[in-house]
């Protein structure tokens, strides 16, 4: 499906011609049938030659209705841009013109009408003259088309004109909704009905949606689905779209309220922006204006970065994107002053003197592919998620960041908090050569990270070992600063006699207490078998080669006459052995060794 929006002076034509185009009548109120005037948004359909469903909306052209003319245009990817043939080009042509032009509405046809009024010069001057116009604009190259809605002429080759037109645009996105209301009512038996213009993303019935407008966001459900009169599952880009909601009432509903993905879309109330279109307006302009963009209008406060960049402070919130386009208009003056195309939504504070001169330059730098850079680069981290949410590429991972996860990090903050990591470490053991190490809750801490899942990735590139929940330096785990001597000299009396753990007299003569055994325990020097109980890491290998030399089964008693040591040495140690499964308990009073595997065979030598 298609849409497509009219655009021109008022009593030019529009809506007689989509009424000849469609056989429907787009004016839907009494009251402007009744004067020939219309006054608020219209909504008509057919089908081209081609095949293609193609549906209008009819805008008003009068100034009084300039509100309800850009509500229209804003959503519409394009027009049929209207110019009577016996009036030519009219004041409101060219506000229309400006319309298009701020919002960035560069296809669709010139329809010259009324044809049947004017003389063939005419017709080719007014077409001219509509060319000249629209010459600075994205419908500079657009087809023309003369067409006489009363007698029919030129209608067929309207028809073609726009079939060619529609077959080259653009695809439409996919992805995220956001469909702006343009009405909302409620139907017998249904309840509360919204419609709108369904640009990007799709719908289908049952699918939870945010209602987000005036009075905040609220979760809705859908209850079914119709375009262009017909129920559908499910709608998809770009089409006219009524969808019946559950969860509201029709008069909770407005124009400019916003269907939206759950979740998908932030919401701002400050946004840079680069003024676009042609000539870009004045240069000066009001402090107050109003900003328009899908159907809704709000008054914005405008602050000049330089001549090219404006930040505009939202009276509400709005769920906006990177290069939404925007209409500026005076709402005291009545007319349109220019376009601007959103560049971020989440700007930073200006605070200091200068600031805006440097974020003006900061903006004029940011191409879309380095977008992402730039907003990675200002934050120090951001999840991708957050940067889809901006509207921002993230298709491919820029030069200096790191993906991590789902996490977007700079290089120079990774091995800031790399090095920081690192230091805190060493700080550590040189402070207290004896500490377990760093936890990871004191490490993240320290680090401030935004997310624990940064820290693995940290400790990865940090050159620490993650242990048991703590973070060592690796180099330096044997060194046990004021213990050493004492280990050192326990080492040497194993080493002769593997099997006389020292007793608790011994350790304190040695200067051994619990941190000091725990400390050498965790550098691989010694191995704890309990409170005080310590021996060398190569006892239980050394234990086996004995126990491998008895008669299977063997007693404790065996065992310990074996490795000639006492009970208090024997009974841990054969416990650490049956935990290693080197052996095995048959009863209370006999084990036996396991026949070894290669592994357990190497380790025992």
């Amino acid at each position: 499906m298609f849409v497509v929006a009219t655009a021109g002076h008022v009593d030019h034509g529009k809506s007689t011609l989509v009424k000849a185009l469609t056989g429907m009548e787009p004016d839907r109120w009494e009251l402007e049938r009744r004067r020939g005037l219309t006054i608020d948004l219209g909504f008509v359909w057919t089908v081209l030659p081609s095949g293609r469903e193609v549906g209008f909306v009819d805008v008003p052209g009068h100034e009084r209705f300039l509100t309800n003319m850009l509500a229209g245009l804003g959503p519409a990817p394009a027009v049929c841009f209207v110019v009577a043939a016996d009036e030519g080009w009219r004041e409101q042509s060219s506000d229309h013109r400006d319309a298009l032009a701020a919002l960035g509405v560069d296809r669709g046809l010139i329809v010259v009408t009324r044809t049947d009024r004017a003389s063939a010069d005419r017709i080719a001057e007014v077409t001219a003259q509509a060319r000249h116009e629209l010459a600075n604009t994205g419908l500079a190259d657009a087809e023309a088309v003369a067409v006489s809605a009363r007698d029919g002429t030129g209608l067929d080759d309207l028809r073609g004109a726009l079939d060619r037109m529609l077959s080259a645009l653009p695809q439409p996105r996919s992805g995220r909704v956001r469909l702006w209301v343009d009405r909302a009512f409620t139907v017998t038996g249904s309840g509360t009905v919204v419609t709108g213009t369904l640009e990007a993303g799709a719908l289908a019935s049952g699918e939870r949606l945010d209602l987000f407008g005036r009075d905040g966001r609220r979760e809705v459900t859908v209850r079914g689905l119709q375009s262009h009169g017909r129920p559908l599952d499910a709608a998809r880009p770009v089409s006219r779209t009524a969808v019946n909601l559950r969860g509201v009432a029709h008069d909770a509903i407005h124009r400019g309220d916003a269907l939206l993905t759950p979740g998908a879309w932030p919401v701002t109330t400050l946004v840079d922006v680069c003024r676009v279109g042609p000539g870009m307006g004045p240069r000066e302009l009001p402090e107050w204006l109003t900003a328009h963009i899908g159907t809704v209008a709000v008054p914005v406060r405008v602050r000049p970065l330089d001549g090219d960049h404006l930040r505009l402070t939202l009276a509400r919130g709005l769920p906006l994107q990177r290069d939404d386009r925007l209409a500026l208009r005076d709402p005291g003056a009545g007319r349109i002053l220019g376009g601007v195309r959103v560049l971020d939504v989440d700007p930073p504070e200006l605070v200091r003197r200068g600031d805006a001169r440097r974020r003006a330059g900061a903006l004029a730098g940011l191409a879309q592919d380095a977008a992402a850079l730039a907003e990675v680069q200002r934050r120090g981290a951001v999840r991708r998620t957050r940067l889809d949410d901006l509207g921002l590429e993230t298709g491919v991972v820029p030069d200096g960041v790191e993906a991590v996860g789902e996490w977007w990090v700079t290089t120079r903050l990774m091995h800031h908090w790399q090095m920081r990591l690192r230091s805190a470490v060493t700080e550590l053991h040189d402070r207290d050569p004896l500490a377990a190490g760093l936890s990871y809750g004191a490490a993240r801490d320290l680090l401030s990270l935004p997310d624990p899942a940064l820290l693995g990735a940290v400790v990865d590139g940090a050159g620490v070992a993650a242990r048991g929940g703590l973070l060592s330096l690796p180099e330096r785990r044997s060194d046990l600063g004021p213990a050493e001597a004492g280990v050192c000299a326990l080492e040497k009396r194993l080493a002769a006699d593997p099997f006389a753990a020292p007793e608790a007299d011994d350790l304190a003569a040695l200067g051994l207490g619990v941190r000091e055994l725990a400390a050498a325990d965790r550098a691989g020097r010694l191995l704890r078998l309990g409170d005080g109980l310590v021996l060398l890491p190569t006892a239980p290998a050394r234990a086996m080669r004995e126990l491998a030399r008895l008669p299977q089964p063997f007693t404790t008693s065996q065992a310990r006459q074996a490795l000639r040591t006492s009970r208090r040495v024997a009974i841990p140690l054969l416990e650490n052995l049956d935990a290693r499964g080197w052996t095995r308990r048959i009863d209370a009073g006999h084990r036996e060794v396991v026949r070894p595997s290669g592994r357990q065979a190497a380790e025992t030598g």
